[in-house]
């Protein structure tokens, strides 16, 4: 079966699919209701003043009550008074981790709070090539309909790098109230949910690298983009600086920024923080460097020359439910995890096959796997490792964050709130596990795997490992696998690789 007919069959069941999902979680509330709830928008928030970025963690438990909702909007007027603003950018995430926004005049913002903002489905779910007409693909009546963008005023921002212009990310609904269920942040709010009625919270952060080119110039009839310095010095400071206090005052901490290994090659890393909140900052990254570098006549990408995406790492602890006590970090005060830690670094070696389709989607990603390797293989082995930055799964226990997990599987081009979902739910499926002989003892830092974990180099065979992954597909759900194994599968039929660079460099910018 080729992946037209496969998204065909997806089209004409993907209705009754939908319906059977919402069973299992408790925003069905909401069918068959019309979207006029302001509340509705804000399933996440936390108790921080909308003018200090400093302290926004959003928790996904939470929805705004009406007196809290009349206080917050209160505090965006005054933003709005304060800065002049004249537009606010409605932003929601496609599959690719892409902003997909409708920009609405400021005065009308109060009442799209209530209301939402319509855009049509395709939007969000099509494959994202302008050139080949994508909306004309998709045929069946619920793609061709509309959804509702409802904002998490909580994320409202003013733009730094946008003339009087704010954002707010957004939930995406159905015309008739339901949860978008192929949406990424909804599917990683709903791990995040789960992880919560399991006894505990998720401190995560994600490191992302990305390049600067100059602008293309013609050479020979050829296009050509020259990366921008190889260290940071005075002349790029300035783009870095206005780049990371920007991303600052939208709300995404940057810990840390630096060059890395190649030409014109940037790292960030974001402060780590609980809930949904790295996911958006990565989000907010890959609009935030695209605006920053056209205002100096940089073109950034997260694609090098090379052919190699640039890496996106999400660093990552586990802690109770109060956010208090790290269940990674060991009392003993070795070099080693907890029993709770290695029964999640169990669950992700378990699922890395799985799990990589949704962290390096794309022919260019999967390079990274095997770049150290002359031998042509299908597979390389998963590794994992105390303090080696070689290794997929690099368990660091040093430093005042304490013990974490770097899942190293990413690429930047993926998409954040999925590579956070798909990590949970691994994670998740391990502390769930009985077999106890997985972990290992907990005073000990040897760990016992049932099999050998191996992670294909070919995307097509990663997709049979999501497709069979049946926890993977359990958790993020069954209508969305469907839709995104088809989406790779036509990716897979119809893109050269000099092709998929140049999107890279339009569209992943």
């Amino acid at each position: 079966m080729n992946s037209s007919t496969f998204l065909n069959n997806y089209q004409q069941d993907s209705t009754r699919d939908e319906g059977n999902e919402t069973e299992d979680n408790s925003m069905n509330k909401l069918r068959r209701k019309k979207v006029t709830k302001p509340h509705v928008c804000s399933t996440e928030v936390g108790e921080m003043d909308m003018s200090n970025s400093n302290d926004c963690m959003r928790d996904s438990s939470q929805i705004l009550a009406p007196p809290q909702l009349s206080s917050r909007m209160k505090h965006i007027r005054q933003a709005m008074a304060k800065n002049r603003l004249q537009f606010v950018r409605f932003e929601a995430t496609d599959l690719h981790g892409v902003s997909r926004s409708k920009t609405i005049p400021a005065h009308f913002f109060q009442e799209k709070v209530s209301h939402g903002v319509c855009m049509p489905r395709g939007y969000l779910e099509v494959i994202p090539n302008p050139k080949d007409s994508e909306m004309n693909r998709i045929r069946a009546t619920c793609f061709n309909s509309d959804i509702v963008l409802m904002p998490e005023i909580s994320t409202f921002r003013v733009l730094p790098w946008a003339d009087r212009t704010a954002r707010v990310i957004c939930d995406t609904f159905t015309v008739t109230g339901e949860p978008l269920l192929t949406s990424p942040r909804y599917i990683a709010k709903r791990q995040l949910s789960q992880l919560q009625a399991s006894g505990f919270s998720l401190l995560s952060a994600f490191i992302c690298d990305f390049c600067i080119f100059g602008v293309p110039e013609f050479l020979n009839s050829k296009t050509i983009s020259f990366p921008a310095s190889t260290f940071l010095n005075n002349h790029d400071q300035p783009f870095m600086q206005e780049l990371v206090d920007g991303l600052y005052h939208t709300g995404a901490n940057v810990e840390s920024f630096s060059s890395s290994t190649r030409p014109g090659q940037m790292e960030i890393c974001f402060l780590p923080e609980f809930g949904i909140s790295s996911a958006d900052n990565a989000f907010t990254l890959r609009t935030g460097v695209k605006e920053v570098a056209r205002k100096y006549n940089y073109i950034s990408s997260f694609f090098i020359e090379t052919g190699f995406c640039n890496s996106g790492t999400l660093s990552h602890s586990l802690w109770d439910v109060e956010r208090k006590k790290n269940m990674f970090c060991s009392t003993s005060g070795t070099e080693q995890l907890t029993i709770t830690g290695k029964k999640w670094l169990a669950g992700l070696l378990k699922h890395s096959a799985a799990l990589s389709c949704l962290t390096a989607p794309t022919v260019s990603c999967r390079k990274r796997y095997s770049k150290d390797s002359k031998d042509l293989k299908e597979s390389v082995p998963t590794t994992w490792g105390y303090n080696d930055n070689s290794c997929i799964f690099n368990i660091k226990c040093h430093g005042e964050k304490g013990t974490r997990i770097e899942n190293k599987l990413g690429s930047a081009t993926a998409n954040p709130y999925l590579v956070l979902a798909a990590t949970v739910a691994a994670g998740l499926d391990g502390l769930h596990s009985s077999n106890e002989d997985l972990a290992g003892p907990d005073e000990s830092t040897d760990f016992y795997q049932a099999e050998t974990s191996e992670i294909p180099l070919k995307l097509e065979d990663a997709l049979v490992a999501l497709e069979e992954d049946q926890c993977l597909r359990q958790a993020l759900g069954e209508t969305f696998i469907r839709y995104f194994v088809a989406m790779k599968k036509y990716e897979l039929e119809n893109e050269e690789i000099a092709a998929e660079r140049n999107k890279f460099l339009e569209y992943f910018i």
